[in-house]
């Protein structure tokens, strides 16, 4: 789970939980677009409706630390980018729009596709057999840690391709 925990048992954070939704409708961006939505990109955007967003708010907002943003002009922008109802944000709505909710499986199929075509690359000569076996292991694997797949699989922050953006 990104950034902290309540000190009520499992129970995210306020912040973890805006985290976490912000981060899913990245991962949705992403496969809308077929390339991530840079701060730059967000930012811009912000600001045409006259919405400030510093890189450190954004940051925070995005790992789940600091104090919890509760801007409803921001949230409100923010939904407006990703195209989704803003009770999203703020909080009121607890389901996933079906949109985001079909396009993060997308994701994922992607991902572990990905994942799979690297190993059968990097193994070369392996029989069908074990093949199969690791693809289900990593089918598994990714069901069972999602929080993990985003992590890892996100690329960081203002690149292309792994690259850093130039500006």
């Amino acid at each position: 789970m990104w950034g902290a925990e309540s000190g009520r048992g499992d129970a995210p954070s306020p912040q973890a939980q805006l985290a976490r939704r912000l981060n899913l409708l990245l991962d949705a961006a992403v496969a809308e677009r077929g390339k991530p939505l840079t701060f730059r990109e967000v930012q811009a955007e912000l600001a045409d409706k006259g919405i400030k967003l510093s890189r450190a708010r954004w940051f925070y907002m995005k790992e789940g630390t600091g104090r919890l943003v509760r801007d409803p002009a921001l949230l409100a922008g923010l939904c407006s980018i990703f195209k989704v109802d803003p009770s999203y944000l703020l909080g009121n709505d607890t389901e996933l729009p079906e949109r985001i909710d079909s396009q993060l499986e997308f994701v994922k199929s992607l991902r572990a596709a990905r994942v799979k075509s690297f190993a059968a690359r990097t193994l070369g000569d392996v029989s069908p057999e074990t093949l199969r076996a690791i693809s289900e292991y990593l089918n598994m694997d990714i069901g069972r840690h999602p929080e993990v797949e985003q992590a890892a699989a996100s690329p960081p922050e203002d690149t292309q391709g792994g690259q850093p953006e130039v500006p």
